[in-house]
This record gives C-alpha cells, sequence and structure tokens, in this order.
C-alpha cells in the first residue's frame, strides 16, 4: 500500500539527518495522498540508522492505523490538522534543528532580510503564540497545529511553507516529501543567517520589490529560474 509514497517519505526522513537537522531520533516527515486520504509518517521513536520504508506507518485523516506495526509519530496529529488545513500541501516535516529552534524559542518571526530568504519565503517565516496553560495540559499535539493555522490567518502557507511554534521548534511542508524536507533545510539556512544579520544590523530587512523579484523568480506562472 502506497509503496512509493513511503520510499518517498523514508528519504525525507533520511535528508533530516544527512542534513544535520535532527539528533537521534527527533523530527519526523509525513506524506500524504489526496486521493486516497491516506497519510504515511514515520513510526515514533525509531532509530534513522535502522529506518526502512516498510517501517513507515499509514493512517487515515482520522489517524487511525490501516497499515503498519509500529506506533506513528507522536506529532501525527499536528501534521494531520496540517493537511485537513492547507489543502495544497503533500508533505510535513517537523525538525528541532538548532537555529529554527532559536528563533521559535524566542517567539520570535524570522524576518525576510535578503535574497536567500525570499527566494523560498514571500515574507517572514511566521511564529506562533505560546500555548496556554490548558492547552498544553490538554491535546497538545493537536493545540501545536491550532496555533500555527491560527498564525496563518491572510498569510499563503503555499508562499510560506514553514511556521516556528513558540517554545517549540519548527515545522515546515511542501508539495510531496522531497520538497518539504528541501523547504526544512533552507528554513534552518535562513534562520542561522538572520540571526548573525540581526546581531551585525538589527534595523535592516529586504524591501517589498527586491523580496518579490526573488521570490517569482521562481515561483509562479511567470518563473523564470531553471530549466523548462
Amino acid at each position: 500500500m502506497l509503496e512509493q509514497l513511503k520510499k518517498e517519505t523514508l528519504e525525507a526522513n533520511l535528508e533530516l539527518v544527512r542534513r544535520g537537522l535532527v539528533l537521534y531520533t527527533f523530527g519526523n516527515a509525513s506524506g500524504i495522498d489526496r486521493a486516497s486520504g491516506l497519510v504515511v509518517i514515520k513510526p515514533s521513536g525509531v532509530d534513522y540508522d535502522v529506518l526502512k520504508s516498510d517501517d513507515m506507518v499509514v493512517t487515515n485523516l482520522d489517524g487511525e492505523i490501516v497499515q503498519g506495526k509500529l506506533r506513528p509519530s507522536s506529532d501525527l496529529k499536528t501534521h494531520l490538522a496540517l493537511y485537513k488545513a492547507f489543502p495544497g500541501i503533500g508533505a510535513v516535516v517537523h525538525t528541532h534543528s538548532e537555529h529554527a529552534t532559536a528563533w521559535a524559542q524566542a517567539g520570535r518571526d524570522i524576518p525576510a532580510l535578503g535574497t536567500t530568504h525570499a527566494d523560498y519565503f514571500h515574507g517572514p517565516v511566521p511564529c506562533t503564540r505560546e500555548l496556554t496553560d490548558d492547552e498544553v495540559n490538554g491535546d497538545y499535539v493537536l493545540n501545536t497545529a491550532t496555533a500555527i493555522i491560527e498564525r496563518f490567518d491572510g498569510i499563503d502557507p503555499i508562499a510560506v511553507p514553514a511556521a516556528l511554534v513558540a517554545g517549540h521548534a519548527p515545522f515546515a511542508w511542501g508539495k510531496n516529501p522531497h520538497d518539504a524536507a528541501h523547504n526544512a533545510v533552507v528554513l534552518e539556512a535562513v534562520a542561522k543567517m538572520a540571526f548573525m544579520t540581526v546581531l551585525l544590523n538589527s534595523q535592516c530587512g529586504v524591501s517589498k520589490t527586491l523580496l518579490d523579484r526573488h521570490y517569482f523568480r521562481k515561483h509562479g506562472a511567470s518563473a523564470t529560474y531553471g530549466q523548462k
């Protein structure tokens, strides 16, 4: 069942390790087959060194296991809620990458400071509000998604394919598992550059004109970057 998506989701998880975005069993990636409404996600707490495509867990959008012998990631409810809220996405990635997590722990958006950021994110990468005590003590994982979805009111999740959860860490997404992992890797690079830039000059920022120029050369109907 969904063998290709399992392979793609496994590869996305392993890419996070290769790029240094996760330690030990931190982090997870998932992908969704929109036609069937089924999600493939990394199993909880399984070491990446032994992870195989057959270990991937298949669930429906209600979180019920359809296939797999292992427990799905503990972040499953966050992934599922994002798939429901953002119908244009095909995969979700969660990491605790150092620099993006630092911005999340500080409760700060990552500002758009230059063209590297603009190539991938059409505006600041938003940080959520802090969860309330009741939200943390209640359905914490689902409430994490609720805070992300709230924060994206008025923001296109396709144009800004990532969020920071205050006090926690980043989530990123994309059209497929490879794309989501790619966005998570770029997010970490952008977060690191932003940190250093703000230390050097806290009053800087990229102009709307330059932001638009770089974002739309890679995205949308008029994109000119790369080969046809």
